[in-house]
Order: C-alpha cells, then structure tokens, then sequence
C-alpha cells in the first residue's frame, strides 16, 4: 500500500492508494476517531456492487451506517438532491460529530463532500473513490459543490476529507469508457507539472489501458502526489492551483452547453485540453511538436480530441465559459502550457484566439464513436 500525505495544518490528511482497502473501511474511520452514526453516499449503479462490504466493514468497527443512494450520472449533482440528502441524515438523526462516507466516482465526491460542508455548517467525511478520475482528481483537494442550469460546480464549499481510501480493485469493474475518461486528469498532470509522467504515460499507455497493476498504482500515485504538493501550497485557489484546471475551462463549457449527458467529464475536457494546447501555440510558445504530443496521447487514450459546433452552439460555448469561476472583470483567463511539463495560470487571450483554437479541433475527428 502507498500513502500520500496533504499537508494542510490540522486539516491534514492522507490517501491510502492499494487493492482490499474498501473492507478497511471500518478500520480507518475508528483511527480518525470519528462520531459513531453515519451515512454512506452512493449511486444507484454502485449500491449493488459496494454499499454491503462498506455498511459491513464499518458497522463490524462499531458504527451506526444507514445508506442514502443517489441517482447515477452528472445530473445527481443538484441542489434537489442536496436537499434530498439533508432530509435523510436528519431522520438519521446525523450530529456534528457523525460523519460521511463518499463511495463513487467524482459526482458522487462532489455531492457528498458538499452536503458534509453544508449539513449542520459543517461534518467530517471521507474519501472511498471508485473511478480512475475520482481517485487521482476530485477526491483529492477539498473541493466540493454542484451545478446549475447555467454552469457546471458554480456552487460549493471548499471543504476537506479526513482520509481518502484509493481501492484499486474498483477498477476491475469499472466500464471502459469511464477509465479512458479517467485517463484525461492523468494526463493533465503530465503537462501542467512532471515531463517524466507525460513520457511515462507515451510509453506505458498499452498496459494502463490493459489495468496492469503495477502502472495502475504507479500513476494514481504520482497523480495524487502532484495535486497534494499543489493543494498544500494553494488550497483555495488563489494562485497555484489554478494550474490544475488546465483545459477545463472549455471542457466545463462544453459539459454545460450539452446538459451533461453527451460527454464524460474526463472527455469534455481532453477536447478542452487539446484546445488550450492550440491556445498556448499561439500565445504562450508552447512548440508544435508538443501540441502535437498531447493530441496523440489523447487519441491514444481514446479520448475525443475534436467537436463539431454550428455558430449557434459555439455561441453558447463561449457563453458559458464566461460563467467560468476563474473569470476575473469578465475576462476570462486560461491556464497555458510553456512546455510540456510547464504552464502559466491566468493568462489573458483575445476572444479571436480562441475562435482559432476552436477551428482546430474541427481537423481532427473524434476517437470516440457513436457520439
């Protein structure tokens, strides 16, 4: 078993990266010395595979666990369901020292971390990540919120686990298209922060794809040791860790302007990445051959590199991104890559450049079928 540490004060805490870990459930919340009821959040999808070992593993350590299912996918992150939430841990009758357990992927992470921050202004919970994406992005940081109409995690709290239990076993059943989506977090880290990883993942990506254990853990590893070092450093974004969105500020757009359904997280923003590589060609010298490199990789992935949109949706499309919370004065800014394994955050580019970026990705076709 590997272990990362954030190092955040008193808000410190580690991730456990390693296979049977779900079933040390129990143990490692009686180790945070947490209250004794609580309630384990999952989707409709991962009740039948995971609530039982997890409810089991924490009421043999001597808690009270009730399960509160959501519903799967992106649109369970609303504020509906945060209510939803709120009802069932008051008829629990949940207090401030119980505590919550996220058992999914990122939505799942987000919805619960938020309701954690918000229920009786604020409960521990922790991190039982499922998916690739969650385990080497969104349950790590603290970030935590839900969308709106309007854009995506525009309400939030930042508010951090007391443990995150990394279960690589969880990818054994975890659906193709949701691993390769995984792979686009993975691969951000590689160009905003470690050259080395970026060159690993050309190397290795036939055996991650296969989920051979040894890369598996090798990357979730190095992933959630970036975005720790990063998170210790900038926990609430005011300067460094803006790095880490890299990409998503079209890939954001793009999730809202197609009502979260049409495209994964991690795929959204592989095409918001390959557009910022355009993006940071033309602004930020970042060299051909490198924009050249994170498109293949992608593809490689197979991750959608390109998206087709009439004038009426790239209207929307920019429309959104200027609901973007990294927009400042109403300008937005982007993060830019130098070189791969380097970039630049809040960097200013002219609406007319990103029209360019986006004419780009129409000379690459998807590797994304059936879309």
């Amino acid at each position: 078993m590997r272990s990362v540490k954030v190092s955040l004060g008193t808000r410190s805490y580690d991730i456990k990266i390693g296979s049977g870990l779900l079933a040390s459930l129990g143990a490692n919340c009686a180790a945070l010395k947490l209250g004794q009821k609580c309630a384990v959040v999952t989707d409709t999808n991962l009740a039948p595979r995971y609530a039982k070992p997890a409810l089991a593993s924490l009421k043999r350590a001597g808690f009270d666990a009730v399960l509160v299912t959501v519903p799967a996918g992106e649109t369970a992150k609303r504020l509906k369901q945060v209510e939803a939430c709120f009802d069932q841990l008051a008829a629990h009758r949940l207090e401030r020292k119980s505590f919550m357990v996220a058992l999914g992927g990122g939505v799942v992470g987000d919805l619960t971390g938020f309701v954690a921050a918000s229920y009786l202004r604020g409960i521990p919970f922790v991190q039982v990540p499922t998916t690739l994406l969650a385990q080497v992005d969104s349950s790590v940081g603290g970030k935590t919120g839900v969308n709106l109409a309007a854009g995506k995690n525009l309400v939030g709290a930042f508010h951090q686990p007391r443990r995150v239990l990394c279960d690589l076993d969880t990818f054994r059943t975890l659906p193709e298209r949701e691993f390769r989506a995984g792979l686009a977090e993975v691969i951000k880290y590689g160009i905003i922060y470690d050259a080395h990883l970026f060159a690993r993942l050309e190397r290795d990506m036939a055996q991650i794809l296969r989920r051979d254990s040894v890369a598996l853990a090798h990357i979730v590893a190095r992933s959630c040791e970036i975005k720790a070092h990063v998170v210790s450093q900038d926990e609430t974004e005011s300067g460094l860790r803006a790095i880490l969105n890299f990409g998503h500020t079209i890939g954001h757009a793009i999730e809202a302007i197609t009502s979260y359904g049409r495209y994964l997280h991690g795929e959204a923003i592989s095409i918001g990445q390959v557009a910022a590589a355009h993006l940071s060609a033309a602004w930020h010298g970042l060299p051909a051959k490198d924009v050249e490199r994170i498109r293949a990789l992608f593809v490689t992935a197979g991750l959608p590199v390109s998206i087709a949109l009439t004038s009426a949706r790239r209207a929307k499309l920019l429309a959104a991104m200027t609901l973007d919370k990294k927009v400042s004065g109403g300008e937005i800014r982007f993060v830019l890559a130098e070189r791969i394994g380097k970039v630049t955050w809040g960097c200013s580019v002219p609406i007319a450049a990103v029209h360019r970026a986006l004419d780009a990705l129409h000379s690459h076709k998807s590797q994304i079928a059936n879309r």
